[in-house]
């Protein structure tokens, strides 16, 4: 069995409110095992046999629209793809760990989806961007709560969904991943 977290988009937001112990119960209701919850904000950790794929996430995210009626996203990733992202972070150790954030999407947006994205966006606000493997770094400077650099507008742009985690949460996920 291998570690997985899932993160959900759109939780303890915008109205989608959701307690971490109903869904640690809809994911053990559907089978998972040793499964635990980090920052009320829909990080969900479990484990799995085999590796994370689109079907997984897209079976996660139907679960928790199925049983807690919230349409969401779900990314999954293990540890190492998160120590990975970490790694990757151009903006981490030198933005504040509050406000640099890691989008982990979809899929893997094309050079020329992140260029629209860039070229959209310059001029919208004080926001830094890079590519990453399967994610977006995002440094939000002044603070992503009046960001105009939303995840719809994300979206739209690289063509797949996403759900953003800052740094220091991720570092608790990865703490509590073992």
């Amino acid at each position: 069995m291998t570690r997985h977290v899932a993160l959900l988009g759109s939780i303890n937001v915008g109205g989608n409110r959701l307690k971490m112990a109903d869904l640690t119960a809809a994911m053990e209701g559907a089978g998972f095992a040793s499964v635990a919850t980090v920052v009320a904000s829909g990080n969900v950790l479990f484990d799995h046999p085999g590796v994370a794929d689109a079907a997984l996430e897209s079976r996660i995210a139907a679960l928790v629209e199925d049983r807690l009626a919230i349409a969401t996203f779900a990314a999954v990733r293990t540890r190492a793809q998160i120590e990975a992202a970490l790694a990757q972070s151009p903006f981490a150790g030198i933005g504040q760990d509050n406000l640099v954030h890691v989008h982990f999407l979809q899929c893997q947006p094309d050079a020329a989806a992140f260029d629209r994205l860039m070229t959209d966006h310059a001029g919208r606000g004080p926001e830094r961007l890079a590519p990453g493997t399967r994610c977006l770094h995002i440094d939000f400077v002044d603070g992503a709560g009046n960001s105009r650099l939303t995840g719809d507008y994300i979206a739209r742009r690289l063509g797949c969904r996403g759900t953003a985690r800052n740094i220091r949460s991720l570092r608790r996920i990865v703490q509590a991943m073992g």
